[in-house]
């Protein structure tokens, strides 16, 4: 695992711009794993200045999305495909078309994750997959549990995600309970992985991610198997993490 230690948020946030660029510019017909939350804002924000400055061209990138709350449909303000579309896609040259986020509104389940996996796989898998890191070492929405996840499925969410999800929400009822999210297995898929974490909240669970047992109550240490991880932490993050 490649470590990199920002001093703070707008560095990280620069320092996996540059990498995610570096991706396109290489490759610019290269599938993009995109995460949604506070932590990736910085990263997108980036991104869109590089397009406005006419150094970055998305025209032929394709995107996948690691989850999508479950019920909300595209135009609900707290759904993902909203998030995306509103915080990156419309500011940028990407074709809309070329970009995947799991139906929320699709009542099958099994049909709305079948048909995901299916989606990436006519893809031809993920190039770079960006991750944040929950509180609880959740990546996408796979939270602690008895095994790791293999492939997109749906999910309750846990009552610690639900919490920290309810700051984007009205009222903690409007909060959903469940997703669809990409699996461990899919995410390790990804020929290269990018992990952006910030701030002391995280210093805890970044060490047992990645210092730890890999262990499925700890879901981002599954990282620790893959063999092309970065992981972009500020000085806070990273505190508790012997290096």
């Amino acid at each position: 695992m490649n470590i990199i230690r920002a001093k703070d948020y707008e560095e990280m946030s620069r320092r996996a711009a540059d990498i995610l660029a570096a991706q396109i510019i290489l490759k610019p017909d290269c599938v993009l794993g995109l995460a949604t939350g506070s932590t990736p804002l910085g990263v997108y924000a980036r991104l869109i200045d590089r397009y406005n400055r006419g150094d970055l061209d998305f025209s032929r990138v394709s995107t996948v999305n690691l989850d999508e709350y479950r019920g909300l449909p595209a135009e609900n303000e707290q759904s993902y495909r909203y998030f995306m579309d509103h915080r990156l896609f419309r500011h940028i040259n990407i074709r809309q078309d070329h970009t995947f986020v799991p139906d929320g509104m699709e009542p099958d389940g099994a049909l709305a994750c079948q048909t995901y996996e299916e989606i990436i796989r006519g893809l031809g898998g993920i190039d770079l997959q960006l991750l944040g890191l929950g509180n609880n070492g959740h990546i996408g929405f796979n939270e602690p549990g008895p095994i790791f996840e293999k492939e997109t499925h749906p999910v309750d969410l846990s009552e610690s995600t639900i919490q920290a999800n309810a700051r984007f929400f009205e009222q903690i009822g409007q909060v959903p309970t469940q997703a669809y999210t990409m699996g461990i297995g899919t995410i390790l898929k990804a020929r290269k992985i990018l992990i952006i974490v910030s701030g002391s909240g995280k210093a805890d669970i970044v060490a047992r991610a990645f210092r730890g047992p890999v262990t499925p109550q700890v879901p981002a240490s599954i990282l620790q198997m893959h063999p092309d991880v970065t992981l972009v932490a500020d000085e806070e993050a990273l505190a508790d993490l012997p290096l």
